[in-house]
C-alpha cells in the first residue's frame, strides 16, 4: 500500500504523461501532432523556447547598450557611475558580517579602533550602502527594455485577436476544442512570450531588487507553466487573452519608471495614475470576469470537465491572488501620492525610488569633502 505522503507526487507523475491528462476524452496526442493541414501545437515546439530565450537575453544587452543607453544620455538621466567606499578591511567585515547600520556605540567603537571621526565612518557606512544599489542608468535601460517588449507584445497581440471572434465572444475558445489551428500569429506571440518570462527567470537574480522579488520568482514561473499548458493543450486562444490583459498596465508601469529616473516628477505622477487605474480594471476585473471565467464555467459546459482543467484553473487563480497582493500596494502608493503630491517611492522596491537624489547629495557632498 502506498505511503499517504508519497502518493501526490507519484499521481501527478503519471498523470502527466498520460494523454486524458492534457487533452479531453476520446481525443488522443497523436491526432494533433500528426496532422499537416492544418498544423497545431506540438511537443516539438518546446525544444525552441531555449534559443528563442537566449536570443530574446542576447537582444536585450544590445538593446540596452545601443539604444537605451544613448536615450537616457539624451533625456539627461543621471549616468554617473556610482562611487565606491575606500576599502577598509575591518569597516568591510562588519558591513558583511555584523549589520550594515551599526548603532552610535558601535560606530564610536569603530572610530576609535581606525582612529578616524565617527562622521567619516558613518559616510563610509552611507556609500557603502548605496554602492550595491543599480545606478539610475540601469534601472532604466531595464525599465526601458520592458517597456518595448511589453508594447510590442501588446500591440501585436490585440492587432491580431482583434480579427479573432474569440476575443469579443471567449465561448469560442472553446468550441471544436482542441481542434484550433495554430496560426503564425499565434505561435510568435507564444514563442516570444516564453522567450521574455524565461529570460526573467535567468535576468531577476541581476536585474533590481524589490521587496516583492519571491512573489515576482513565483509570477515568473506560474507565467510560464501556464504558457506550456495552454500550448500543449492547444488552449492558446484563451491563454493569448490572458497575455494580452497583463501586458496592458505593464506598459504604463514602465514608462512611470523611466519618468521618475528622468526626473520628471509631473509625467511620472500621471503615468502612474494611469497604471493603478488600467491594473486594477483589466487585473481586477476584466482578468477574472472575463479569463477565469470562459475557462471554469464556459469551458465546463462546453467541452467538460477533464484532468488538467482544476490545475490551470488553479495556476490562474495564484495569478489573481498576487495581482490583489500588487493591486494593495498600488493604492496605498497612490494614497501617499495625493498626500505628498508625488509618487515618491515604489513600496515594491528597496532601491527602486527617488529617493536616489538624497543618497546621490550624500555621494556628492562626500565627495567634497574627501
Amino acid at each position: 500500500m502506498m505511503e499517504g505522503s508519497g502518493w501526490l507526487p507519484l499521481w501527478l507523475s503519471i498523470s502527466v504523461w498520460d494523454e486524458s491528462f492534457w487533452l479531453p476524452h476520446n481525443v488522443s496526442r497523436a491526432q494533433l501532432e500528426n496532422s499537416q493541414d492544418p498544423v497545431y501545437p506540438r511537443l516539438k515546439d518546446l525544444y525552441f523556447i531555449l534559443p528563442w530565450t537566449w536570443a530574446i537575453y542576447v537582444l536585450r544587452l544590445l538593446f540596452e547598450r545601443f539604444i537605451a543607453t544613448p536615450f537616457a544620455k539624451f533625456l539627461g538621466v543621471d549616468c554617473r557611475p556610482i562611487q565606491k567606499a575606500q576599502q577598509n578591511v575591518v569597516l568591510e567585515k562588519v558591513f558583511k558580517d555584523i549589520t550594515t547600520e551599526p548603532g552610535k556605540t558601535h560606530l564610536n567603537r569603530l572610530a576609535k579602533q581606525l582612529d578616524w571621526d565617527t562622521k567619516k565612518v558613518i559616510q563610509w557606512f552611507k556609500l557603502r550602502r548605496y554602492q550595491d544599489r543599480p545606478s539610475l542608468l540601469t534601472k532604466f535601460c531595464e525599465s526601458m527594455w520592458k517597456f518595448t517588449f511589453y508594447l510590442w507584445a501588446f500591440s501585436f497581440s490585440f492587432y491580431y485577436l482583434s480579427k479573432s471572434p474569440w476575443l469579443w465572444n471567449t465561448r469560442e475558445c472553446w468550441y471544436n476544442y482542441p481542434f484550433h489551428e495554430l496560426s503564425f500569429q499565434i505561435y510568435v506571440h507564444y514563442m516570444m512570450e516564453f522567450a521574455f518570462y524565461g529570460s526573467l527567470i535567468f535576468s531577476q537574480f541581476f536585474d533590481v531588487k524589490r521587496k516583492d522579488f519571491v512573489v515576482m520568482c513565483i509570477h515568473h514561473h506560474v507565467t510560464i507553466l501556464l504558457l506550456t499548458i495552454a500550448y500543449v493543450a492547444n488552449m492558446t486562444r484563451a491563454g493569448a487573452i490572458v497575455l494580452l490583459l497583463h501586458d496592458a498596465a505593464d506598459i504604463v508601469l514602465e514608462l512611470a519608471k523611466m519618468a521618475n529616473y528622468a526626473k520628471w516628477q509631473t509625467l511620472c505622477n500621471i503615468f502612474f495614475l494611469m497604471f493603478a487605474v488600467v491594473f486594477i480594471v483589466t487585473r481586477l476585473v476584466i482578468y477574472p470576469l472575463m479569463s477565469i471565467r470562459s475557462v471554469f464555467y464556459e469551458s465546463w459546459e462546453i467541452i467538460g470537465p477533464f484532468k488538467i482543467w482544476g490545475f490551470i484553473n488553479l495556476l490562474l487563480i495564484t495569478l489573481l491572488i498576487m495581482h490583489i497582493y500588487w493591486s494593495h500596494l498600488i493604492i496605498r502608493m497612490v494614497f501617499k501620492a495625493f498626500h505628498k503630491g508625488k509618487v515618491s517611492k515604489d513600496d515594491r522596491s528597496d532601491v527602486d525610488s527617488s529617493s536616489d537624489d538624497e543618497d546621490q547629495s550624500e555621494q556628492n557632498a562626500h565627495a567634497k569633502t574627501s
